[in-house]
């Protein structure tokens, strides 16, 4: 899959794509219904097959702390949708000269520097200056130009509907196999293991600090996880949040993981953790020898859980 960066580097072969546009946070199997359709399309029209995004997404570009948290960053974005097979990606960065596009420059970009053969939007998308321009729109320049365009009607399960916000509340609840039901794939987070005050050593558990290059995470708390090194399935305990037993209680959150047999150096290398099972909310302790006691007490709870899993 290619990453194409702007207007500017649009290249030739890139016109003529079967074309959908969205934040598609997740890649839930709403947005997987709407990505089917448009791979079916691009082969029944020989073309290729492309996805236009914003980075930061638009409520992040508005206020960055009070956006809602992402389910994926643009990095594990990138890798599921190469998995479904998106031939481009054309990502615009989101500032103030895209804020002030209008819903008619956008459709011009789609209609003479894309020349899209086939649009597909979900049911509530809306696009341009003041979210001003929406389906109708679309589909007059469909008609006008003539190529069809599709509205893809939310999807529900069991009666709910499928959204990155459903998505969200089950994280935030701990119901991680609902979540991994309307998500198509286990909720995880992937990041490179950088170094931290090795505190965790002194304590005897020692933990990989994994960075999340975000200010609002989806889920907080203590959880049992799969981490996924090199291919190898390790189990572990993390902590995600800002660690206000500690002096240096943070404003962004930190994932930590003390990963069960494994004694492995695996600084500077990137992980996926998978999260499978919420043992406790985060909480400030009155010291570390309380810290301490929790920490083995949440470690028995987590290997407990995978051990009757394997029964």
């Amino acid at each position: 899959m290619e990453i194409i960066r702007g207007l500017i580097n649009v290249q030739e072969h890139h016109r003529g794509s079967v074309v959908t546009v969205g934040n598609f946070d997740g890649i839930h199997i709403g947005h997987q219904t709407i990505l089917v359709g448009v791979k079916n399309k691009a082969r029944e029209l020989k073309a290729p097959s492309m996805l236009i995004c914003f980075e930061p997404q638009p409520k992040e570009f508005f206020d960055v702390y009070k956006a809602p948290a992402r389910l994926t960053r643009f990095r594990e974005k990138i890798e599921l949708l190469t998995e479904q097979g998106i031939d481009y990606v054309l990502c615009f960065k989101f500032d103030e000269k895209t804020r002030a596009t209008s819903a008619e420059r956008f459709i011009q970009i789609l209609v003479e520097e894309l020349r899209v053969s086939a649009l597909f939007v979900g049911d509530d998308f809306s696009f341009g200056q003041g979210r001003g321009g929406g389906f109708a729109d679309l589909l007059a320049a469909g008609r006008a130009h003539h190529f069809p365009v599709t509205n893809f009607h939310t999807l529900a399960y069991e009666d709910l509907r499928i959204s990155s916000t459903r998505i969200r509340e089950c994280l935030a609840e701990g119901d991680f196999k609902l979540a991994e039901k309307l998500l198509g794939h286990p909720y995880s987070i992937i990041g490179k293991v950088v170094y931290g005050r090795q505190l965790g050593r002194t304590m005897s558990v020692p933990t990989a600090n994994i960075q999340l290059h975000r200010y609002v995470a989806p889920i907080a708390g203590v959880f049992a996880v799969e981490t996924d090194i090199r291919g190898e399935s390790i189990t572990g305990v993390a902590n995600l949040g800002v660690r206000p037993t500690l002096d240096e209680a943070t404003l962004k959150p930190i994932l930590e993981v003390h990963l069960f047999d494994f004694e492995d150096d695996i600084y500077g290398q990137t992980v996926k953790v998978i999260f499978r099972h919420k043992i406790r909310e985060e909480k400030k302790f009155a010291g570390l020898n309380e810290l301490r006691s929790a920490i083995f007490a949440d470690i028995a709870e987590a290997r407990q859980f995978f051990a009757k899993r394997e029964l």
